[in-house]
């Protein structure tokens, strides 16, 4: 179609394409499957919360739910099967299933501080796993969503930043595994976005804190619809990497001069903080965390 002063609209290349989101019940997963659909994917939705899945999925044209725990093999091994049946095989898979906790190290939860690994690690390496004799076949395109946590460690964010540099690790290593096979692996870092664990997180003194303590740049929230377009559009290119906002992608370059930074600022901001609220484990954050939470212990009726 012609628009504008001869310039044309093209269409999506991911049209009539099968992709799956996971994590896409609320927040980044939901913005991105309200996006790929403009686009006119076929969605496969994957997640915990059944019902809020089915909402997602009845604003959309062209959208099926499978209700998995991204860190149970097998039941994502079944999904994939039922999706490539249902929908087709997929072009584009988005492991974005993601949770996190906060607080000391010292006094986190074992079990969910290790949760937090096996959700954002474990289960994106399963979701590569399951689908990637799909996207041999399609020749796709395999997205893998980072942070700045992935960049930068925090304080008080040791399981979320330790997941998330091994989710990115990962994705570098499987990019180098399947190039040969016309696979394209591509990493998204995000700095804070407007998501239920977010919101959580401000409600905690010490995670407030320290986000306020941050540059400017950095402690700006984004919209989840605006990252959603971003990176829907990198996913349309095969990107490698996308950048949201695009000033991560300076934080790349000085990478190596970050955790001395941060450890003096935190040298020198932890005791004040400490003296004015006192650092608590948060346990799991958000609505997401709630849903996890729930689900492994066999109540997850939300």
């Amino acid at each position: 179609m012609r628009v504008g002063r001869g310039l044309v609209k093209r269409e999506s290349p991911l049209r009539g394409r099968t992709v799956v989101v996971t994590g896409a019940a609320r927040g980044v997963g939901a913005a991105l499957a309200r996006e790929l659909g403009r686009r006119g994917a076929r969605l496969a939705l994957l997640g915990h919360e059944r019902p809020a899945l089915e909402a997602r999925a009845a604003e959309l044209d062209s959208a099926a739910v499978w209700e998995v725990d991204v860190t149970d093999p097998a039941g994502l091994e079944s999904v994939a099967r039922e999706v490539r049946a249902s929908l087709g095989p997929p072009s584009v898979v988005i492991a974005n299933a993601g949770i996190a906790e906060g607080g000391p190290f010292s006094s986190s939860d074992p079990d969910s501080w290790r949760r937090v690994v096996e959700v954002n690690l474990v289960g994106s390496a399963n979701t590569g796993r399951a689908f990637l004799p799909d996207l041999r076949k399609t020749a796709g395109y395999f997205l893998q969503i980072a942070s700045l946590a992935s960049i930068g460690a925090s304080p008080m964010m040791s399981a979320y930043c330790a997941s998330k540099a091994g989710a990115e690790a990962f994705a570098h290593s499987l990019r180098a595994e399947v190039a040969h096979e016309r696979i394209a692996v591509g990493i998204a870092y995000l700095n804070w976005t407007d998501t239920d664990m977010i919101r959580d997180a401000d409600e905690h003194a010490v995670l407030r804190e320290l986000r306020a303590h941050m540059p400017a740049p950095a402690r700006r929230v984004y919209g989840a619809d605006e990252v959603a377009r971003r990176l829907v559009r990198a996913v349309e290119r095969r990107r490698t990497a996308v950048h949201v906002p695009g000033w991560l992608r300076a934080a790349q370059v000085g990478r190596a001069a970050l955790p001395p930074v941060v450890m003096r600022l935190s040298r020198r901001e932890l005791p004040r903080l400490a003296d004015r609220h006192p650092f608590l484990a948060t346990g799991l954050l958000g609505a997401g965390g709630d849903a996890d939470q729930r689900s492994k212990t066999g109540n997850d009726s939300a």
